[in-house]
């Protein structure tokens, strides 16, 4: 691949170790509204953005009935538990990697501003990403491809532009398979390898600083 390609880089769970902290918050969130449901549940739809996750674990009508007070409690839950976050081993690595080779570096998130303000300062991402994205920048969230897209119209960039997605679920594996991209995936959003596999990841390493020290062998070379 070209060394002008872009990285489009999930951030939440593949840059930043936060989907114990979201499936928690909508554990509570749920249970503030008389909904319990496993968290084990919970943990399997984190990747999914919020858009999707109440219809895709209660159905519809829970959606249509609580969906947008569901998701204003899972903010207020979801708040205190951030300054819990740490960067996952070798983040900030990977992105400096990343640059060095000439890739342009967009970080796609569908988190909240201020969530992705938070995780931009853990990265000290600023100067290092040429763009970022927030939930405020698209309608329907990943598995749909739009946050994707969404990504390489902040470079400028067409849909057809050479891009690899960095993920860490089988929705960000989905959502790049949509948007005509290679996914490569760490292992910290907690599916197994034969799952990621399955769903179309082209290599998985266990750690952002792992992939780093292995870009020859992935799409980012």
């Amino acid at each position: 691949m070209a060394a002008s390609a872009i990285a489009v880089l999930d951030v939440d769970g593949t840059l930043v170790d936060t989907n114990y902290q979201h499936a928690l918050a909508w554990y509570r969130a749920f249970r503030s509204m008389g909904e319990t449901f496993p968290i084990w549940r919970i943990h399997r739809l984190i990747g999914m953005g919020g858009d999707q996750l109440v219809a895709a674990i209660g159905g519809d009508e829970l959606e249509e009935r609580i969906g947008d007070e569901l998701r204003e409690r899972w903010v207020e839950e979801a708040d205190p538990l951030m300054k819990e976050v740490a960067v996952l081993p070798g983040a900030r690595e990977l992105l400096l990697a990343l640059k060095e080779r000439g890739h342009r570096v967009v970080l796609a998130s569908s988190g909240k501003p201020h969530h992705v303000d938070l995780s931009l300062d853990l990265l000290d991402a600023r100067d290092v990403a040429d763009a970022w994205t927030t939930s405020d920048d698209v309608e329907e969230t990943k598995p749909a491809p739009d946050l994707l897209q969404v990504a390489l119209q902040k470079l400028g960039a067409p849909e057809d532009a050479a891009a690899v997605l960095v993920g860490d679920s089988v929705w960000d594996v989905e959502a790049a398979k949509r948007a005509g991209m290679p996914a490569v995936v760490v292992r910290s959003g907690g599916f197994g390898d034969d799952e990621l596999r399955d769903a179309g990841a082209v290599a998985i390493f266990d750690t952002p600083g792992d992939l780093a020290a292995a870009l020859d062998d992935t799409p980012l070379a």
